[in-house]
């Protein structure tokens, strides 16, 4: 069957007043489905495995509705402050993310620890590829920003770090 006599199917379908018409063939299955405007989609299948590009599906993380809290100018600039003179450390890439090398063993870092340049901080894996997350500076763990075992996204940050 070629497009033209799908699209005449279609225009029949359309105007015969059925609401769905599937056909199946010996190499092809089709769905004809119409709109209470008239207006007729199709869906068309064949047998053999088409090939088709992966999309992958990013999802946002939803902010909840609740009002925003009252806060004052000087407080607000004093929390900007205390957290501009952190370093970040970030993922590098896609994945989930491990704070243990393993689930019976301890954290690599806990807030309070004292980390050198070079240091692995995490284990993000990644398509059964288990990745160490390395410090680039040194310096004193003040914030844990991802839970244990949480998917995380590309330059998302992980951990906040006071070089001082």
């Amino acid at each position: 069957m070629d497009i033209r006599e799908i699209q005449n199917l279609i225009k029949f379908v359309a105007k015969s007043g059925a609401t769905e018409v599937k056909l199946e063939m010996d190499d092809f299955k089709i769905t004809i489905k119409t709109t209470e405007a008239g207006a007729a989609e199709a869906s068309y299948f064949q047998h053999y495995p088409a090939a088709q590009p992966m999309q992958p599906i990013m999802q946002q993380p939803v902010a909840p509705a609740a009002p925003a809290p009252v806060s004052t100018p000087a407080s607000t600039s004093t929390t900007v402050e205390d957290n501009s003179k952190y370093i970040t450390i970030k993922s590098p890439m896609i994945g989930t993310l491990y704070r243990k090398p393993a689930p019976d063993k301890a954290p690599f870092v806990e807030v309070g620890s004292t980390i050198s340049k070079g240091d692995v901080v995490c284990v993000v894996e990644a398509m059964k590829l288990f990745n160490e997350i390395e410090s680039e500076f040194s310096g004193k763990i003040v914030k844990i920003l991802v839970d244990d075992m949480s998917p995380v996204e590309f330059d998302q940050p992980l951990f906040l770090v006071d070089p001082s």
